[in-house]
């Protein structure tokens, strides 16, 4: 590309960063009067659509619909990172994960040195906690953080779940003794981490709840088959119990006469536990659901279309409550959305979102992952593959470690096939979608003649973002990433592997 064109893209680069940082009108007035209280409900591993208020038929989620009823449901948000502690680390700090050192990294150690916005809460009188997952998984402590950077921990009350893998945790309960516990009038931040639909699930509960297989909806990177099919239905039950610990939490809102005071956020960290989905920077990794109601500020019934950052949360919280996001944080509040009446594309700016993963190392050789970053438009997403030599869900002798066990896993992983390669296979150094016709991205159009002037404009345009955020791999030092401590232990393949080789 021409010098004059890359400044082009330098500029609108500029320019963007620019419009962000400006406050809105609408968006100084909203922390007027009284402070909301935050409620952050956030699933771990559930996927983009996979609600009744995205139109899936194969699964119930009365209280994440009535979220989106009563208030704003949103079409595009998304992580920034595809792994549990990047993107909770993210959330938290408001920046990008690639300009988080350490907590660039699943399993890591999250560094204290950038504000995370529950501590900003507590210090304006907020009462501050979480139950259930907060950051992790990872080692808060040697970052320097005394407590998990969730905020304090509300644990102690348990109780039995219906099917084997759902978590013991009483979120619901928890809350409520979080709240026993303040003064009266203090508003609260509470974060409540659902540990659902994380694996392992319980065989055939969703058969066994009366689900027909047939009504579940396959990505086209899978094979039709009844195994995948039920397997994802055990997945659907455990949304299921997140989505009713949820409607539990809003009723104890309810009946305390604080629901309408109440700014409520629910999302999930990436998408779900399946092969090419978690942890990989496709659509179904990166893409989140998320809905917000806030009854005394937000219409409801609307949607919007404007691209969300997991980082963009945590600014939005500061801002809603009257405060000015730090410096530290790169994330740009997206108030004027929720205060806005309008449905559809409220910003038109609003419209890029970059996506990356480094390290995910479980001790095994070969195993540490894709260093990769990408960049999602309306109509295109562009991947850049820094390593293309290395397994993307890990090294197939040590059973393809960086992709949760599950019987989809067995199946793909049994025959090498085209499926296969879509989930296990290496990737090209660059991959270019049209997710507007393939929201799957199984067409990679990389090589298409016509679309090579595109394909280069997005790549400046990515890494043009990318030096601006500093991150380290831009700059030839994409290897700091790798050095960095994994804190995670080693499985029982890896020391069968080890054994073997000696």
């Amino acid at each position: 590309m021409s010098q004059a064109v890359t400044r082009r893209v330098l500029l609108v680069v500029g320019l963007w960063g620019a419009l962000f940082s400006a406050p809105t009108s609408i968006a100084v007035n909203a922390a007027e009067g009284k402070r909301p209280n935050i409620l952050l409900v956030i699933a771990d591993d559930w996927s983009f659509g996979h609600a009744g208020a995205y139109g899936c038929k194969w699964i119930n989620t009365p209280a994440f619909d009535r979220v989106a009823r009563e208030g704003t449901l949103f079409s595009h948000a998304f992580t920034n990172n595809p792994k549990c502690s990047p993107c909770r680390a993210s959330l938290l700090t408001g920046r990008n994960a690639w300009q988080l050192e350490e907590a660039m990294c699943h399993n890591g150690v999250f560094p204290a040195k950038w504000p995370v916005y529950p501590d900003l809460l507590e210090q304006a009188g907020y009462k501050v906690g979480h139950t259930g997952k907060g950051w992790g998984p990872g080692d808060f402590k040697a970052g320097g953080f005394k407590r998990n950077p969730a905020g304090p921990a509300y644990q102690s009350f348990k109780l039995k779940p219906p099917l084997e893998g759902l978590s013991s945790t009483d979120c619901a309960r928890n809350f409520q003794s979080f709240l026993e516990e303040r003064m009266p009038g203090q508003p609260f931040c509470f974060w409540v981490g659902g540990q659902e639909p994380h694996r392992p699930y319980e065989d055939g509960a969703g058969r066994r709840a009366g689900r027909d297989p047939a009504g579940v909806t396959l990505p086209a990177f899978y094979p039709d088959s009844n195994v995948i099919r039920s397997d994802i239905l055990d997945y659907a039950r455990e949304v299921e119990w997140f989505d009713a610990n949820l409607g539990k939490i809003l009723d104890q809102l309810a009946k305390i006469g604080e629901l309408d005071d109440t700014l409520v956020l629910v999302t999930s960290d990436h998408g779900m536990p399946f092969p090419r989905v978690k942890g990989q920077v496709y659509e179904a990794g990166f893409h989140l659901p998320m809905a917000i109601r806030w009854g005394r500020r937000v219409k409801p019934g609307r949607v919007v279309g404007d691209f969300i950052n997991i980082r963009d949360l945590a600014p939005t919280f500061l801002e809603a409550a009257g405060l000015k996001a730090p410096a530290s944080m790169s994330g740009q509040s997206f108030l004027y959305a929720l205060l806005s009446e309008k449905s559809g594309q409220i910003d038109p700016d609003r419209n890029r979102m970059m996506i990356g993963k480094e390290r995910h190392d479980l001790g095994r050789p070969n195993d540490q992952g894709y260093p990769v970053r990408a960049i999602r438009t309306p109509e295109y997403l562009y991947i850049r593959n820094y390593e293309p030599d290395r397994w993307p869900a890990g090294n197939p002798e040590t059973s393809y470690p960086n992709c949760d066990n599950g019987p989809t896993k067995t199946l793909i992983t049994s025959e090498f096939n085209m499926y296969y390669r879509l989930c296990f296979g290496k990737r090209p150094a660059e991959e270019l979608y049209k997710v507007a016709d393939d929201p799957d991205c199984v067409k990679n159009l990389a090589a298409e003649p016509s679309l090579q002037a595109l394909k280069q404009q997005l790549g400046t345009e990515m890494e043009a973002r990318l030096r601006q955020d500093e991150d380290p791999r831009m700059f030839g030092r994409g290897a700091i990433f790798e050095s960095y401590k994994y804190v995670g232990s080693r499985s029982h393949s890896y020391d069968a592997w080890l054994k073997n080789r000696q």
